[in-house]
């Protein structure tokens, strides 16, 4: 039997994490070459430290967008807020080391006389959700993301001018009958301005974490770590160097669900690395939803040119009311999975991804123009009529 009464961590990461930074300059790679052409073909990883951008990777698009990569680069800096003397948008130094797709890697993927279209690599991919919160996603992660949101918000709208871009959170939550009820201990870091002391910092962001928590969650016992180095204004990429796909962690579960390897961002929907993870939580998201389990595990398994998942395994963590064998056949007979079906099912090859670059690709809210459309619960329905 699961244990009931524990404690578990997450953490997240803001926009203006080294990694992040990099995170978002190569997901709005793939945006402007989906945006000009959704056929385009995009692996562009991102490397920032002090005063230097480089991007490196493979694409297969429109010519013109090549020539854009600086100059997205230094637009979705000066987004994030970076004005440093040791890292900004205007000044850094931006190189591009982006090439073409690799030919072998193009036939194993393209669809062609016979064949359909094949994954762009192998792999496993894993999806989860639960009924911790509204959003289906565990709460030491959600509430992580959402003090960072919730600091950055105050930050852009000039509520908080005196903090910077670079932020952590990590929440641990004290969980009584295998269910959430309390804040044991909550870590912020924050850059901040010179003229802040520890003390300033402390009471500028303990108000955002109160309202970020369900009310009752901090109590007598809760442990608070605001800065706890004591000083943080040096940050960003002049503190410490940045690559994309380094908080994959962040970027899922918080740790409390599996994770297949592999990294989202930097990568078009024909990559199952991203568009078979986001199709995981889709699955499982609707599964919880639709009533059939508290909490639901999928993993899913491709290889590379292969047009049709080698395997897809459900998990309900003892807390199921049907059949995790059954299960397995009604959502492979109620979704195409194979890496085109996934792309089209949730109409993956549109410029959506710079908005997944922070806070999480999972437990957001579906958006008018497509974005995070495997957050919907459109497969209750059809889940609840196929089991019977």
């Amino acid at each position: 039997m699961a244990r009931q009464d524990y404690q578990f961590t997450s953490e997240s990461v803001s926009e203006g994490h080294p990694d992040k930074v990099c995170d978002l300059i190569s997901d709005s790679v793939v945006d402007a070459y989906l945006a000009a052409d959704p056929l385009s073909r995009v692996a562009v990883e991102t490397l920032v430290t002090k005063q230097k951008i480089v991007l490196a990777g493979e694409v297969r698009g429109p010519d013109h967008v090549l020539a854009e990569l600086e100059s997205i680069a230094r637009q979705k800096v000066r987004e994030i807020g970076y004005e440093q003397i040791g890292f900004h948008w205007q000044s850094a130094d931006v190189q591009v080391l982006v090439h073409g797709q690799s030919v072998d890697i193009a036939q194993g993927v393209d669809a062609g006389e016979g064949k359909d279209e094949g994954a762009g690599d192998q792999g496993i991919m894993f999806g989860y959700a639960c009924r911790e919160t509204d959003s289906f996603m565990p709460a030491p992660i959600h509430y992580s993301h959402k003090i960072l949101r919730d600091l950055a918000a105050a930050r852009h709208d000039g509520r908080a001018p005196e903090l910077g871009p670079d932020s952590k959170s990590q929440v641990t939550v004290r969980y009584e009958g295998g269910k959430p009820v309390a804040a044991a201990s909550v870590v912020v870091s924050t850059q901040h301005s010179e003229n802040l002391s520890q003390g300033d910092v402390e009471a500028l962001v303990r108000p955002y974490i109160n309202d970020a928590l369900p009310d009752g969650w901090i109590t007598n016992d809760t442990e608070f770590f605001i800065n706890p180095t004591g000083r943080f204004v040096i940050g960003g990429p002049e503190g410490d160097t940045g690559l994309t796909g380094r908080k994959i962690i962040v970027d899922t579960y918080g740790g409390a669900a599996p994770h297949g390897g592999g990294a989202f961002s930097g990568k078009d929907p024909t990559k199952v690395d991203r568009s078979a993870a986001y199709a995981a939580r889709y699955l499982a998201k609707n599964v919880v939803a639709a009533g059939l389990a508290d909490r639901c595990t999928i993993q899913l398994s491709y290889a590379i040119g292969v047009s049709k998942p080698l395997s897809l395994y459900v998990d309900l963590l003892g807390t199921g009311s049907v059949d995790e064998r059954k299960l397995e056949t009604v959502l492979m007979d109620i979704m195409d999975l194979s890496p085109r079906g996934i792309r089209e099912h949730l109409q993956l090859s549109r410029p959506i991804y710079a908005r997944t670059a922070a806070y999480g690709h999972f437990g957001r809210a579906p958006e008018d123009d497509g974005g995070f459309s495997w957050e919907q619960l459109d497969l209750v329905d059809a889940l609840q009529q196929s089991i019977g």
